[in-house]
């Protein structure tokens, strides 16, 4: 099976069907490169042909729909489902298609120590709202004012700059705190594509009546501000674990590799009690914002192994 043919019989593939033909030169070209930085990567012709490569080609299709200004792409992930590395990959490739790109993730907008301390106070009890993660976690305004400053480092925007908080979730034991100012790291202008990654990017509230833990209550409650967010990505991208279990797996793995690194990362027994506290959003919240045209969205589905899969 050539790299034609064996691309086109992945699962996300079809959806490139709505934004043009593909440019099979630069897709080997792209594919080469991958191979060279995954060497020796587990099921490394489907992650390259049949994620990392789709996924790029829908962004850059993305990108020739805005001219003046950067086109922001949303892409929501389950923990530990690998949307950073993701991420990663697709922006070192960019370039390769005459694209410049920046990323982000909501975590940058998560509150500092001080306040999540605050806000699990105001909820006494409530396992959702007692540490970072959930909705209502996370500084609103920020997130605000970061995406749209760097929806304006378009054309013209040479020489300027936009600080991008940034969190630090080794600190505190592995809770995490928003680092100093000082530390906030720099996106310069111009870009074409932003990513704004997240693992509840793109959620929204369910109707009261549809709640049926009353913890959760507080939390789909806040997910309403969020769409100040939504409203500033043009497009999404949205990796779906097949069987929300996984989501543990996943995570447990992450912090492993986090302290085999030698940073502070929470225990075993602390991270699983973590990220269950998880499975209930996923119950209820996935997929895109309904204002994202199909056409701006791809979705792809994850087995145990995070390959895509068809479904």
């Amino acid at each position: 099976m050539d790299v034609q043919e064996f691309a086109a019989s992945g699962p996300a593939f079809a959806a490139l069907d709505l934004i043009g033909p593909v440019d099979w030169e630069r897709w080997r070209a792209a594919a080469a490169r991958l191979e060279h930085d995954l060497d020796g990567a587990r099921d490394l012709n489907r992650r390259i042909h049949h994620l990392y490569l789709p996924v790029l080609f829908f962004c850059a299709a993305q990108a020739r729909t805005t001219t003046r200004r950067p086109v922001l792409i949303g892409v929501q992930a389950p923990q530990g489902a690998g949307k950073t590395t993701l991420v990663s990959h697709v922006l070192s490739l960019l370039p390769e298609l005459g694209l410049r790109g920046a990323g982000v993730s909501i975590d940058d907008f998560y509150l500092t120590r001080e306040e999540q301390l605050q806000l699990a106070a105001a909820h006494p009890g409530n396992p959702y709202l007692e540490h970072r993660g959930y909705p209502g976690t996370h500084d609103i305004d920020l997130g605000v004012a970061t995406l749209a400053a760097l929806r304006n480092l378009g054309q013209g925007s040479a020489g300027q700059s936009v600080r991008v908080p940034v969190y630090d979730k080794s600190k505190h034991g592995g809770r995490g705190d928003r680092t100093p100012s000082s530390e906030w790291r720099e996106v310069a202008g111009p870009v074409d594509v932003v990513f704004v990654e997240g693992w509840m990017l793109g959620f929204t509230p369910v109707p009261a009546g549809e709640v049926d833990d009353a913890h959760l209550v507080e939390p789909n409650r806040a997910l309403a501000a969020y769409d100040r967010w939504h409203r500033l990505l043009d497009a999404f991208v949205v990796l779906r674990a097949t069987d929300p279990t996984f989501v543990l797996r996943w995570r447990v793995e992450a912090e492993e590799a986090m302290a085999a690194q030698g940073r502070p990362a929470l225990s075993r027994a602390a991270i699983e009690d973590y990220i269950r506290r998880f499975l209930p959003a996923y119950a209820h919240y996935g997929g895109a914002p309904d204002r994202i045209p199909p056409d701006r969205r791809l979705t792809i589905a994850l087995d145990a192994l995070r390959r895509p899969v068809a479904v």
